[in-house]
C-alpha cells in the first residue's frame, strides 16, 4: 500500500504527468512553427518535410530527441 502512495506522489510532482506527446508537439508547433522548432531542436523530422505524424513516429523511437522536446515544452509552458 505504501508503494502505491510513493508512485502517486512521484507522478503528482511530475509536470509531464498526463501530458501526451502529441499534445506537446502540437503546442510547440503552434508556438514556434516547424522552422523554429528545427532550429531549436536539431532533428531532421522538424527540418525536412515535417509533419506531426512523422515527428511522433521518430520521437517515440528516439528517447534523446523526446527528452529535448519535453524539455522545450516545460521551458515554454511555464
Amino acid at each position: 500500500m505504501e508503494e502505491s502512495k510513493k508512485v502517486t506522489q512521484v507522478q503528482a510532482s511530475n509536470p509531464l504527468h498526463g501530458v501526451k506527446l502529441v499534445d506537446m508537439l502540437e503546442y510547440l508547433h503552434a508556438i514556434y512553427g516547424w522552422k523554429e522548432l528545427g532550429d531549436r531542436i536539431q532533428i531532421r523530422c522538424f527540418q525536412s518535410n515535417p509533419s506531426i505524424k512523422s515527428s511522433l513516429t521518430f520521437l517515440r523511437k528516439t528517447p534523446w530527441a523526446r527528452e529535448q522536446v519535453e524539455q522545450l515544452y516545460l521551458e515554454t509552458y511555464k
